[in-house]
């Protein structure tokens, strides 16, 4: 009864945002030992399952003629905040009409450092959330900021802001979501614990629920999978990072450089055993330029070799008989 009443009560303090799993986590946070099997069994019983997401809609167009950005994510790897932001925009239903939302995260803490809402998805809507982070981050030179190639990230002016605060712009592969994982992993939590969750009044009424469920809760109470259930302003505390040590970046995967090398020395070790012969000699050291095909017939006999074969004597007078 203890551990039901603790399930509850941590259900209805995330408004059934939070799973079985994180559920467990939160329960051994509290020093109790529960099995994640009895936890979503207890939780199934009670009706206090998550709120389970709808289908995935695509809203990137990336038919423009603006300048595409190298893909530099994927190959980064992570010491510190300020090192990698990553970027996207979805689209919310209200009662009367369509608004959307842009945000940028941090890709180390999983942090939301940038979010703006506007009924319009011009560049303005990211251009603003942008600044935002900017802003409250002071970012320091070299920042890498990866986003989808929609035209809202590709213009000239979020080009010309990303350049003026020497932050270097990447962007994903074409019609490949996974490389903006992270970003696209916010939004699908943020439209199955919030928006399909509750309803809204109008523009204002959203935007004050938004504002409460990223600054309030997403990076300040909300335990995240990848961060080791931590939230990521915990996450930002306890990472411990050298100073001056920066993200790393590698453009070939070692196994491919090992077996490039490795295929290498194995051609020249064959280079250095096969002999070396003119083109018009044949591999057994005889010069074909100089003799007949039956000359050729006749140095190699069909018939079976005596058991003197392969003696000194026996491939001078071979040689004799042929040249």
């Amino acid at each position: 009864m203890e551990v039901r009443s603790a399930i509850q009560q941590i259900a209805v303090e995330h408004r059934r945002r939070y799973g079985y799993r994180r559920i467990t986590a939160e329960l051994r946070n509290r020093g109790m030992q529960v099995n994640h099997k009895r936890v979503r069994r207890m939780m199934r019983e009670d009706h206090l399952l998550a709120v389970q997401r709808k289908a995935f809609v695509t809203t990137t167009d990336s038919r423009h003629d603006f300048q595409v950005a190298l893909n530099l994510a994927g190959r980064m790897k992570l010491s510190g905040s300020n090192q990698l932001w990553v970027a996207d925009l979805t689209y919310i239903r209200l009662q009367s009409e369509f608004v959307y939302l842009a945000v940028i995260l941090d890709a180390f803490s999983r942090k939301v450092v940038g979010w703006a809402l506007d009924r319009t998805p011009a560049a303005r809507l990211p251009i603003a959330a942008l600044e935002q982070a900017i802003a409250q981050r002071q970012p320091p030179p070299g920042l890498v900021h990866h986003s989808d190639r929609g035209m809202q990230y590709a213009c000239g002016e979020y080009a010309q802001i990303l350049q003026r605060h020497q932050i270097l712009a990447s962007m994903s592969r074409p019609a490949n979501p996974y490389d903006n994982a992270s970003c696209e992993s916010f939004m699908r939590t943020f439209k199955r614990e919030e928006i399909y969750a509750n309803q809204y009044r109008d523009l204002e009424h959203l935007r004050s629920r938004i504002e409460e469920f990223i600054e309030r809760y997403y990076n300040r109470q909300r335990l995240h999978s990848a961060l080791g259930y931590r939230t990521p302003e915990q996450f930002e505390r306890e990472a411990v990072a050298d100073d001056g040590a920066g993200a790393s970046m590698s453009f070939f995967r070692q196994e491919e450089v090992f077996r490039s090398d490795e295929c290498k020395a194995t051609e020249e070790r064959r280079n250095r055993r096969s002999p070396a012969h003119r083109p018009d000699e044949t591999p057994a050291g005889y010069s074909s330029a100089s003799c007949s095909p039956a000359e050729l017939a006749s140095a190699s006999p069909a018939g079976p070799h005596p058991a003197g074969d392969g003696t000194a004597e026996e491939e001078n007078s071979i040689k004799r008989q042929v040249c």
